[in-house]
């Protein structure tokens, strides 16, 4: 009799095993970074001076952000590189687009990561006849250094431009993908801050009439220099800031050292629980004597998800002298 007993209730404890494990695959199931299943769309007309908008697409995992990237590209929608300014849903074409292809890049994040997709290439970008065009690059000229003054000329332009516009900005040391507007900065001339050290500066300038208007922008200046020389034994390394797009942390970071030699930068993850993780970057281009740089990684899959989250980077030169470490620690997820 207890053996029928049995019998009948093993099987029941059984089923209802069975459905708790279900569950929990569901539950499982339904924790997954957003997957895209219409790629992004660009409407608007291919011309300079028009601008373009993209949608979303469609995508499965409930985004919770999105975030954009325009890109230049070849005919063929291939060699596509960032659009310095293209980072929000609608961008509008410079004379630098025209005889290029134009694509997107829409991430999609949730609380588990993030996931890119790009649209197809649009046509050609064409000229606007009658708008302004530019023929020879604006030129910056005056001291890169911390107090002087920068003044921007225009260049040259075609279709008589009625009036021009300037934005300033900061690039990084070793890369011009890094070039970011500085508040503000609007006027033909710009005064050299002490939040400028370590950066190369640009200007972006926008002639305008009646039938459009085109934009072109500067080489670089120098790297910006403070007031008096720096002298010391270990380099020093500061974090200017830290974000996430997507999965990946982009941390841009400035640099100071009188060795005028390139430095390791070491980057250590780490989260409260969880076994920290380093890894090293070399700079391609030595502060003189300050740097700005920026780096960007994919943390482990470890330190993903809901939780307190710290960087820590440690500056290295040839001497193996080590700057003290700076820190960022936030909440993510």
């Amino acid at each position: 009799m207890r053996d029928l007993q049995l019998q009948k209730v093993v099987p029941a404890c059984v089923v209802m095993g069975a459905a708790l494990l279900l569950a929990g695959t569901a539950l499982a199931a339904g924790a997954a970074v957003p997957a895209n299943t219409t790629p992004p769309k660009i409407t608007g007309t291919p011309q300079v001076g028009q601008t373009l908008t993209t949608d979303n697409g469609t995508w499965t995992g409930s985004p919770t952000s999105y975030s954009y990237s325009w890109q230049r590209c070849d005919a063929a929608g291939a060699s596509c590189v960032g659009e310095a300014n293209g980072t929000t849903k609608s961008y509008t074409l410079i004379g630098i687009d025209r005889g290029h292809t134009i694509r997107v890049k829409v991430t999609a994040t949730n609380a588990d990561g993030g996931t890119a997709a790009r649209s197809t290439q649009t046509a050609v970008v064409s000229a606007n006849a009658s708008a302004p065009s530019n023929t020879a690059l604006p030129t910056v000229s005056g001291s890169a250094q911390q107090g002087d003054t920068l003044t921007a000329d225009v260049g040259s332009w075609t279709n008589s431009p009625t009036s021009y516009t300037f934005r300033w900005q900061r690039c990084d040391i070793d890369t011009l993908f890094g070039c970011l507007d500085i508040p503000a900065a609007t006027g033909k001339t710009y005064t050299v801050q002490a939040n400028d050290l370590g950066y190369r500066l640009r200007v972006e300038v926008t002639g305008r009439n009646a039938s459009g208007r085109d934009t072109a922008t500067s080489t670089p200046t120098r790297v910006v220099i403070p007031k008096a020389g720096i002298v010391n034994q270990h380099p020093t390394l500061s974090i200017i800031r830290v974000t996430f797009i997507g999965r990946a942390v982009y941390a841009r970071f400035r640099v100071c050292d009188d060795s005028n030699k390139n430095l390791t930068i070491v980057a250590t993850d780490s989260r409260p629980g969880k076994l920290s993780y380093t890894r090293r970057f070399t700079t391609l281009k030595a502060p003189q004597p300050c740097g700005v740089y920026t780096r960007h990684w994919t943390p482990a899959p470890r330190f993903r998800g809901h939780g307190r989250y710290t960087i820590r980077l440690v500056a290295h030169d040839k001497s193996n002298r080590k700057s003290l470490p700076a820190k960022r620690t936030f909440s993510h997820g």
